[in-house]
């Protein structure tokens, strides 16, 4: 890259005015003879292209897949849009292709398009093929330089057994397990070193037999290398019947070791979510010690099929290993950002990726030294000392993370970027694995640290990266020139939120349309790879169809701050005002809403473990089961009612009036949040001190105008003019309200009162406060106003009412930062109804089971398995019935009730199907009850009353 490309290089903007000359040390690191094929997609496509354009690399390509995730329906993509010639634009069936061979075949496409069009590097990004050792390597052998690690950093470091094996060597803390299930499983066929060589030769395997005479290497090792050798030659040595046995023994080995610990199954090739499951801990199922740990084992095999189908590991030659892994019950998952370029390897801080649901993370928040001592700094001055202890523990294990991490890389000849992956358990941390790719989350830690290269003869002569996609081209480029740089501080926080195509229990939802995203606000980062920029030709907004075939992401919001509170405010404002709408969309939008502010009502310094979210989207569903029952236009005339009662002939009439022009005003934002669960939960979580008991009743803490107010900012339905009526407070009911913030604002000045409580003590008094100087007319007249104000105010108790039925404040921050989670919220049952709640299944007739959701149908565990259910078969509740595919993940649905298989109506596997598609014709064993609309509204109006009757 040069001087000049540097200088006007807005990632590197502060070096504008620090260098007003041509530097020849920096000259050079000039990258501009790379011609880049960008091989992946999403917002690090769009990334890599912009970064690439600002280092000077103008003469670079991209791979489209048909199926790629986000379909551009009425215009060419951003992206495409941005690259000129027609002829770097290459297509491809998809990325990876579904097994070893067509995975193979892509690689050598690949290779092929690079060199019949004249590219010298290749860009990867963070998808399936990011850190494939064979294709890293071949990319190599064809002369391609690869920007990313290379392949023995991949394999050293990539391949989970290897990796472990690497840490343990180094001195860094590994979590409990095996990690060479497959060399087990060989040996216990041929369990000595002349079994081992006489399979060798049976079966020509490429390997040098003197290496099983080395008496240094262990008698495991030696089989990892006969087994390294077939899937060279491309053979099995072993069969996953084999492979299940071994590891299922391993599993029962670990429960009678952590009969309290549930055990993770992981595919050494998985990633991303991908390639994992979790066993029950013994302690779950009935029976004497011996028979929970077989139950508990039992699942073992099947488990392992489906790791292997969801990674693709399944064809002849391909690297089955799994490792078997202690679950570690209070995991906080966290990652250090590591660089290096194979001599020297550095750290850029952590991550905590804790707030995650299936593997698949959802929020994820920077963790750095600076902000750390920050928030040590704050505890300490307002006295919290338990809190001050945590975090200054949380200090001491990222010091601690960041110089395993910085060793490990060293020990792995890292020579570009990658992430050094840890679950911390309070005072320990075990080492996970290491991802050698850039990780969708490298913005959180590029937007806290940037990286100064000095010249190591003028430390004047320098210049700042603050881009980890434009420092993996340096190194790629010139990694062994550059010199080990200085970490620069940027922002102390940083934080982002995965914006994700799935519905209100965060379910994979593919196929909807995006027709509408309003525009990146102040304060706002966005990577959305140009899905919110209207056409350039019509300025109009170019609809987008949500394919889902490789993930659920949609884009990624990010704030900064220089506190953690600081960040997760900008972050909540981001997601108020952030608009984004279609046809059959559903996002995690105001998932991501609730949460945050969750944390801003709770504690933001605390330490939710990987286990948090699923038991929060329960609570969510139970308060949203309570909101179900509410009929708001019967809880507005109970209301109305019983302010009017009493009241006689004009005094009555005056006040009807006065309620009637109060209606919508009330019932539109009431209506909102009752109508979204996680928006409620956001509310809930920032006003939960804004009522409190008496006796059996609740009064207000705080002004109830005041509160409405805030509430239709929180909805962002604040009054902007020229903007469409539905999406924001009427203008007569804008004029109402704002009158009476104007009287309660001029009220104050008058009387100085600390609280609404004290004011309302006041306004109950016949006679004004002497200080006040209002005559006796006067304050007649204000507290007509005020009562006049606050009548039908009492509606929007409904909302903490709500919270107080749903013991929504017992999923609590204690003391010492952990998250107390009630008992109910742990049950598994508990958590599959409220899920149902929240994201309802599609309406059935009574004799039919229509798909959960769409994807690709799979009516069997693998292709060498029977089908799941036929015509005539039985089924109880419980068993499973059918995988679909749907963004990245395997999902097993199970039968919610017991019956028998009429008719199967998906003729084969591999098809397409449809949320709401009719799946089977059944017939049930039981009658199923379906609640005709008549009777829900019955339901709803007796519950409503039974709820204003506790309230008025």
């Amino acid at each position: 890259m040069s001087n000049e490309h540097y200088l006007n290089n807005p990632l590197i903007h502060k070096n504008r005015q620090q260098h007003a000359h041509t530097s020849e040390w920096i000259r050079q690191f000039d990258c501009r003879d790379l011609r880049p094929l960008i091989i992946c997609r999403g917002p690090i496509r769009k990334e890599a292209m912009d970064v690439f354009v600002e280092m000077g690399i103008n003469d670079f390509g991209i791979l489209l897949s048909e199926k790629d995730s986000i379909v551009y329906q009425d215009a060419l993509a951003p992206e495409l849009r941005a690259i000129k010639d027609p002829n770097h634009i290459h297509r491809v069936p998809d990325y990876t292709g579904t097994n070893k061979e067509e995975r193979e075949q892509r690689i050598a496409q690949i290779i092929s398009i690079a060199h019949t069009n004249g590219y010298n590097s290749i860009f990867a990004g963070y998808g399936f093929m990011a850190e494939d050792e064979a294709m890293v390597a071949a990319m190599e052998k064809a002369g391609l330089n690869f920007i990313g690690p290379c392949s023995k950093t991949v394999h050293d470091a990539g391949l989970k057994d290897e990796a472990k094996r690497t840490a343990l060597r180094v001195g860094v803390s590994v979590t409990p397990g095996i990690d060479n299930g497959t060399a087990l499983t060989l040996l216990k066929k041929y369990p000595t070193i002349q079994a081992l060589k006489d399979l060798v030769a049976k079966q020509a395997l490429p390997l040098d037999e003197s290496l099983l005479d080395q008496t240094d290497i262990s008698l495991e090792d030696k089989a990892d290398l006969v087994l390294q050798a077939s899937y060279d030659k491309g053979i099995d040595l072993y069969t996953v019947d084999e492979l299940s046995e071994t590891l299922t023994e391993a599993v029962m080995r670990m429960y009678a070791e952590y009969p309290s610990n549930r055990v993770r199954l992981k595919a050494i090739s998985g990633g991303g979510g991908k390639g994992q499951r979790i066993l029950a801990a013994p302690s779950a199922y009935e029976g004497d010690e011996a028979s929970r740990i077989e139950q508990a084992a039992k699942k073992t095999p099947e488990l392992i099929r489906e790791i292997l189908n969801e990674v693709k590991a399944t064809g002849v030659g391909d690297n089955k290993n799994v490792l078997v892994e202690l679950n570690i019950e209070t995991t906080r998952h966290q990652e250090i950002q590591v660089i290096g370029n194979g001599e020297w390897s550095m750290t850029l801080g952590g991550r905590d990726c804790s707030l995650q649901m299936h593997e698949q993370k959802l929020l994820e928040v920077s963790v750095t030294v600076e902000s750390l001592q920050a928030a040590i700094e704050e505890a300490k001055q307002q006295g919290r000392a338990t809190e001050q202890r945590v975090l200054e523990q949380d200090l001491k294990t990222l010091v601690a993370m960041e110089d395993e991490a910085a060793r490990f890389g060293e020990a792995v000849g890292l020579d570009s970027v990658s992430t050094f992956e840890c679950i911390v358990d309070r005072d320990k941390h075990f080492f996970m694995e290491m991802n050698t790719r850039i990780q969708v989350e490298h913005r959180v830690t590029e937007l806290c640290y940037a990286l100064k290269f000095a010249n190591p003869e003028n430390p004047n002569d320098y210049f700042i990266v603050e881009s980890l996609v434009e420092a993996m081209v340096l190194l790629a480029a010139h990694g062994s020139k550059l010199p080990k740089p200085e970490r620069i501080l940027r922002h102390n926080d940083s934080v982002e939120a995965r914006l994700n195509a799935t519905n209100n229990a965060l379910q994979p939802s593919a196929g909807g349309v995006i027709e509408y995203w309003s525009d990146a606000i102040e304060g706002e980062i966005r990577d959305d790879q140009g899905i919110s920029l209207h056409n350039p030709d019509t300025d109009v907004f170019i609809k987008y169809t949500l394919a889902g075939a490789y993930d659920s992401n949609i884009a990624l919001l990010l704030t900064v701050g220089e506190t953690r509170l600081d960040t997760y405010e900008r972050m909540a404002e981001t997601l108020r005002r952030t608009t984004i709408r279609g046809k059959d969309l559903a996002t995690n939008l105001s998932f991501h809403n609730g949460l945050v502010n969750w944390f801003i009502g709770n504690n933001i310094n605390a330490r939710p473990t990987t286990r948090f979210i699923v038991p929060y989207l329960t609570l969510v569903g139970e308060v949203k089961a309570l909101a179900d029952n509410i009929d708001l236009d019967a809880a507005w005339h109970l209301l109305a009612d019983h302010v009017t009662a009493g009241a006689e002939g004009a005094a009555k009439t005056a006040l009807s009036e006065c309620l009637a022009l109060k209606q919508t005003l009330l019932t539109r934002p009431l209506a909102a949040l009752l109508s979204d669960p996680h928006a409620l939960s956001g509310w809930l979580s920032i006003h939960s001190d804004c009522v409190g008991p008496v006796g059996d009743t609740l009064v207000w803490n705080e002004n109830p105008v005041e509160l409405l107010a805030e509430t239709y900012e929180f909805l962002n339905m604040g009054y902007r003019p020229g903007q469409a009526a539905a999406s924001m407070i009427w203008s007569h009911d804008n004029e109402l309200l704002q009158e009476a913030k104007q009287f309660y604002e001029d009220l104050d000045d008058r009387l100085a009162c600390e609280d609404w409580i004290e004011l309302c003590s006041v306004l109950d008094e016949d006679c004004a406060p002497e200080a006040s100087g209002l005559s006796e007319e006067l304050w007649a007249a204000v507290r007509s106003t005020h009562y006049g104000y606050q009548a039908g105010m009492d509606l929007l108790l409904i909302l903490p009412k709500l919270g107080l039925l749903a013991d929504f404040c017992a999923l609590a921050v204690n003391e010492d930062l952990t998250i107390h989670i009630p008992e109910r919220l742990l049950d598994a049952d508990h958590q599959a109804k409220m899920a149902k709640v929240l994201a309802p299944p599609p309406a059935a007739k009574a004799d039919e089971i229509l798909a959960a959701s769409g994807g690709m149908f799979y009516g069997r565990e693998s292709p060498e398995h029977a089908l799941y259910v036929e015509p005539g078969s039985h089924f109880e509740a419980g068993d499973p019935l059918y995988i679909v595919e749907v963004m990245k993940m395997f999902n097993k649905v199970y039968a919610p009730f017991a019956g028998t298989v009429d008719e199967v109506l998906v003729d084969k596997d591999g098809v397409i199907i449809r949320k709401g598609q009719p799946l089977f014709k059944i017939t049930p064993d039981e009658k199923i009850e379906i609640e005709t609309p008549e009777q829900k509204q019955a339901r709803q109006r007796a519950k409503t009353a039974e709820l204003m009757q506790s309230l008025l």
